[in-house]
């Protein structure tokens, strides 16, 4: 009779020796009959319970099977049908290493179910509640005790293989549930699922992500899987222009590769294989991926010598290409996302802090060219927001430049000398003895006064243009000239090199200053959001200049008040010392030693600022508050009053104000840095020169130690 059970119930084309099936007692495992596959997974459980274990606990399985047990009794004698979720079992692979899932089928067709004795009354909604909540069959067990029911028949019980299944589920999963910035963690699971699905742990794989700005391909930076793919084709490797030209030539031709041996294939016909054969691969596989059937990255699959596999397990490969192809896409589309958001940060006014007010603008414009209404562009202003501006500026930077342009200059120009001298022994026209002269009256002038821009746009026009136009000309008509020529054409035509070399320096050391500044107001920009949202923008001039706008405009949610503005008032003054001491510690490192200014404008009145669509940045609005705009422009060169002094001293704050009023809101903080070491005791309380259209202005100066 069992056999005939098992013909009846049991696919007939399939071999019981591939199939786990059997007849076990009414909801209990007790199985009493059942095919060889079958009773080998069970001893094998029963041998070696540490292969079997899975994710759940043994009160996990008891929960299940209850859960399992009350929604049969509860459909066939209260009409409850409640879904049965599908039991998974794991176990670990002997042979590889590597977990496997099963599939527990239960099939209760053939049980029947009494009840001892009458059953109390439930309605649908305490029966749903009971199955639903956690601690709801204890209360079900009180309710209806097992020992209530008589169970009558059998249970038939299949096991089913579905690693394979399990491992491409995971895989979309991951695709589905990951978030940005965990790439390596999604790629390290991915990558588990993949040797799962082949069920060997010596095959490595690799995920390779094929990205583009602007069309063109480049360097991606997350490696998935063991990095050999990166380190053959990443930038370690390879420059930008030989990884463009390698993706790019794969990408018109992406055709799959595979070789059991590597070592085997022939150079000549594949010579890009000799990097891997360094690392010591021996069987190998390459599939290109495509999402919407465009080329989104290459699957790699490899085994280190010692180890191979055949084309079988690539086969097995097949399920997953698609959810690996979305998770590609997924990286590609983050990381375009990623660009997008530096634009918007780095390169326009469209900060995290005010992007909601450019979301609602969009949205209405959006909104009624779908409904074919008149467009609208929303005005996006901030009302009653409170300013804040500094400026960190390179003392005498004008000066600098011009003295080491001058310095430059004459180092061209007795090059150019000697360089005509030698040429008038062996050659000489009339434009020569012109171009002595003039090199010569140069000269002069160069070390007598200083050149104004007139003067000097003529000599750099007498050096570049008139003197090297000639001497290519003579040296090409008279070749005995071109040892002499040649050596000076050389010499003027490295921006690095001998005529640029006071310039360079200068150079190096302002771009050392502002690297450093905007790196730190990069990092201090972040912590700011932290406290209150607030609009951050910075000027680049021979220095950095900034402008904070903060009120409860720019974030309306959330609550603002008087304690984020004492927290950006101490921000400011705390920062301008870092930054002096920042740029003492570079005072090393610098070709001409430099120092910086450092200026803070206090306006501690509210105003409104509006985004310019014209000019596509923010500005002020009204009169008044165009006059604080109009007050910034004027005061970094302003002198003390009745004196030639500057204001803005290297190693000291110069804090300038209107009122009194303004000034005393800085003070506490001013005697903080003063009892902590890092401003100094004196204070200087200053009167400043009217200005056009300015009087009354005033400053507070102070030591940074």
């Amino acid at each position: 009779m069992l056999e005939y059970i098992y013909a009846c119930l049991s696919p007939p084309l399939l071999n019981e020796d591939h199939q786990a099936w059997g007849l076990c007692a009414p909801m209990q495992p007790l199985t009493f009959y059942g095919t060889e596959l079958m009773y080998e997974l069970l001893e094998h459980e029963e041998k070696d319970q540490h292969s079997f274990a899975g994710s759940k606990t043994l009160e996990q399985h008891q929960h299940d099977r209850l859960h399992f047990i009350y929604s049969f009794i509860l459909d066939k004698l209260y009409d409850f049908h409640s879904p049965v979720k599908e039991k998974y079992h794991s176990a670990l692979n002997a042979d590889t290493g590597l977990p496997a899932y099963f599939h527990i089928g239960v099939n209760a067709s053939f049980i029947e179910v009494k009840a001892k004795r009458s059953l109390p009354e439930l309605s649908y909604r305490e029966l749903q509640q009971y199955l639903a909540d956690e601690s709801g069959l204890d209360k079900l067990q009180e309710l209806l005790p097992l020992d209530l029911f008589e169970l009558r028949g059998i249970s038939v019980l299949t096991i089913t293989d579905v690693t394979a299944k399990h491992a491409v589920e995971n895989i979309k999963n991951v695709r589905l549930s990951r978030v940005p910035g965990s790439e390596g963690a999604a790629y390290e699971e991915v990558i588990q699922s993949l040797k799962v699905l082949v069920q060997n742990a010596n095959i490595q794989f690799d995920l390779f992500p094929f990205v583009r700005v602007n069309n063109k391909m480049v360097y991606g930076y997350v490696k998935g899987g063991s990095g050999l793919l990166f380190s053959v084709w990443g930038e370690e490797t390879l420059s930008p222009e030989a990884f463009r030209q390698i993706a790019e030539g794969y990408a018109a031709n992406p055709n799959s590769f595979y070789s059991p041996d590597i070592w085997a294939e022939s150079k000549e016909m594949f010579p890009w294989l000799d990097r891997f054969r360094e690392l010591n691969v021996k069987s190998m596989a390459l599939i290109p991926v495509f999402h919407n059937h465009i080329l989104v990255g290459v699957l790699g699959m490899h085994t280190w010598l010692g180890e191979t596999f055949n084309e079988r397990k690539i086969t097995l490969l097949d399920p997953v290409l698609s959810p690996i192809a979305q998770l590609l896409q997924v990286y590609i589309d983050e990381f375009n996302f990623e660009i997008e958001n530096i634009i918007k940060e780095k390169y326009t006014s469209i900060q995290p802090a005010v992007q909601w007010k450019f979301n609602e603008a969009a949205w209405h414009y959006l909104y009624d060219k779908k409904k074919n209404l008149p467009l609208r562009t929303d005005d996006i202003s901030f009302n009653d927001v409170y300013p804040f501006y500094g400026a960190i500026d390179i003392r005498n930077s004008t000066t600098e430049r011009n003295a080491a342009s001058k310095a430059d200059l004459g180092l061209h120009l007795n090059l150019l000398s000697e360089t005509l001298d030698q040429l008038s022994k062996t050659y000489t026209d009339a434009l020569l003895v012109e171009m002595i002269f003039n090199c010569k009256k140069w000269n002069n002038l160069l070390h007598g006064n200083e050149l104004n821009t007139t003067e000097e746009n003529s000599l750099n026009i007498f050096l570049k243009e008139e003197t090297s136009d000639y001497l290519q000309l003579i040296s090409q008509s008279h070749p005995h000239t071109q040892k002499v020529i040649g050596k000076y054409l050389e010499l003027i035509s490295a921006h690095d090199g001998q005529v640029y070399k006071h310039r360079q320096a200068l150079e190096t050391s302002m771009q050392l200053i502002n690297r450093d500044i905007n790196a730190y107001f990069e990092t201090e920009r972040e912590k700011l959001q932290e406290s209150y949202p607030c609009y951050f923008e910075k000027f680049r001039t021979d220095g950095v200049e900034y402008d904070i706008y903060i009120g409860q405009s720019i974030a309306p949610d959330k609550v603002f008040n008087h304690f984020h503005l004492k927290n950006l008032r101490l921000w400011q003054l705390s920062s301008m010392v870092t930054i002096a001491r920042l740029v003492r510690q570079l005072q090393p490192d610098m070709p001409v030693k430099l120092t910086t200014t450092q200026l803070i404008f206090i306006h501690n009145h509210p105003i409104d600022i509006n985004f310019r669509i014209d000019e596509r940045k923010f500005d002020v609005e009204g009169a008044y508050n165009i006059r604080y705009q109009m007050i910034k422009k004027r005061i970094d060169k302003v002198l003390i009053r009745n004196s030639q002094e500057r204001l803005t001293q290297p190693d000291k704050l110069a804090l300038i104000y209107f009122n009194k009023r303004d000034i005393d809101d800085y003070l506490p903080f001013v005697k903080y840095l003063q009892e902590t070491g890092a401003l100094g005791a004196e204070t200087e309380d200053l009167d400043l020169e009217d200005l056009q259209g300015l009087s009354g202005l005033k400053a507070l100066r102070l030591a940074i130690l």
